[in-house]
């Protein structure tokens, strides 16, 4: 299935640090169909690097989207009955507006010049790509990691437009771990010296810096197991030590190559921006708790975690359950066992896509029986 992004331009977005971004462009993508009643429509959010190809194969790249095992007819999310809509995040760089978008005052891409933006403005401007597509209420909101950030927000930002959200491999604030590993990130791109203070459009890319980034942060995606039964200590190329810096191990080389492959496709101040994003989420900011926050809420919750994920460890997602416990809300939990680490929300996709196939499917004959 070819999917073709899509995109929307709105006059002016107002942010939480205080500024008006305007205009602002959103780049989405469709999968299936809208029924007669637009009571079908499923948002999927993506995480930090992820953007609206989420599905399908894109004609530019001709690769399958970064959830394609999950959505599509027959998948867990089944396009047959529903039609899932994902879009780019605010700050991104892949359609919608960010740091490299064109400054209309200036004519020059925004660069360092970009306001601040928050979790909260990214789904604001969700909601205002959902109500331009006529859709009143998503049947559910989903993702991973910073998508399930995401789905959080939208649960208690705008309880009426949300049936149901399914927060995965996520938490409702960062620890300081989480935070350090995001600086060290940004440290990263900064100390490029081809950063030059963010201002390196049409000159050459920090990627020496971006791609170091890439590289701790790909670290925190798998597990001690994953990279044991995918690495271990064999060489690369070679049967013996070098006495050297070239990549011996095959681990060293894998990850050198995933940090040139991220620089390929990511824009490094949209690393800054989105990073930073992240650690200023905090769902009890503005209510006093987790649980007071999600009182607001009225959707169903399905929270899924993984034994191995040490980026973020289940017993972060277990405080989001027992938050909503704790004000008697329809929350199911599940900890599914897997070796892959944080990955795991998008490579093992088997029970998981057992769970969400049977929590959409209640929440559906609930919906139309309203």
């Amino acid at each position: 299935m070819i999917v073709k992004t899509q995109s929307v331009r709105f006059d002016s977005i107002s942010l939480d640090g205080g500024s008006t971004l305007k205009p602002v462009d959103v780049a989405y993508q469709t999968y299936g169909e809208l029924n007669a009643r637009k009571s079908n429509a499923i948002l999927v959010l993506h995480a930090f690097s992820g953007d609206a190809h989420a599905a399908g194969i894109s004609p530019e790249t001709g690769k399958p989207g970064w959830w394609d095992n999950m959505i599509g007819p027959g998948k867990a999310f089944d396009t047959n009955r529903y039609c899932v809509i994902c879009s780019n995040v605010l700050g991104g760089c892949r359609g919608t507006t960010g740091p490299s978008s064109t400054d209309p005052e200036t004519g020059r891409p925004y660069a360092m010049k970009f306001p601040i933006i928050t979790i909260g403005d990214m789904v604001r401007l969700q909601k205002m790509l959902v109500e331009h597509l006529g859709i009143a209420r998503l049947l559910t909101v989903s993702g991973g990691s910073m998508g399930g950030m995401q789905a959080l927000e939208w649960a208690v930002a705008h309880p009426e437009m949300v049936a149901s959200a399914m927060p995965i491999a996520t938490t409702a604030r960062h620890s300081a771990q989480q935070i350090a590993f995001d600086e060290v990130g940004r440290q990263a791109v900064m100390a490029d010296p081809d950063w030059a203070g963010g201002d390196y459009y049409g000159r050459s890319l920090p990627a020496r810096g971006l791609a170091v980034a890439r590289m701790v942060g790909h670290i925190t995606y798998m597990s001690d197991d994953s990279m044991r039964e995918k690495f271990g200590r064999r060489l690369q190329s070679r049967e013996q030590f070098g006495f050297d810096f070239e990549a011996e191990f095959e681990v060293e080389s894998y990850l050198r190559y995933r940090g040139s492959q991220f620089v390929g496709r990511f824009d490094p101040n949209s690393y800054l921006y989105i990073t930073k994003a992240m650690d200023y989420f905090d769902l009890a900011n503005g209510y006093g708790s987790m649980a007071e926050a999600l009182e607001r809420a009225t959707a169903r919750f399905l929270v899924i975690s993984f034994t191995s994920d040490w980026l973020y460890p289940s017993y972060q997602s277990q405080e989001i359950v027992n938050a909503l416990r704790s004000r008697n809300k329809d929350v199911a939990y599940c900890e599914l066992n897997s070796n892959y680490g944080h990955d795991a929300f998008l490579v093992d996709v088997g029970e998981q896509t057992e769970m969400v196939r049977g929590f959409l499917a209640r929440v559906a004959r609930v919906e139309n029986a309203l």
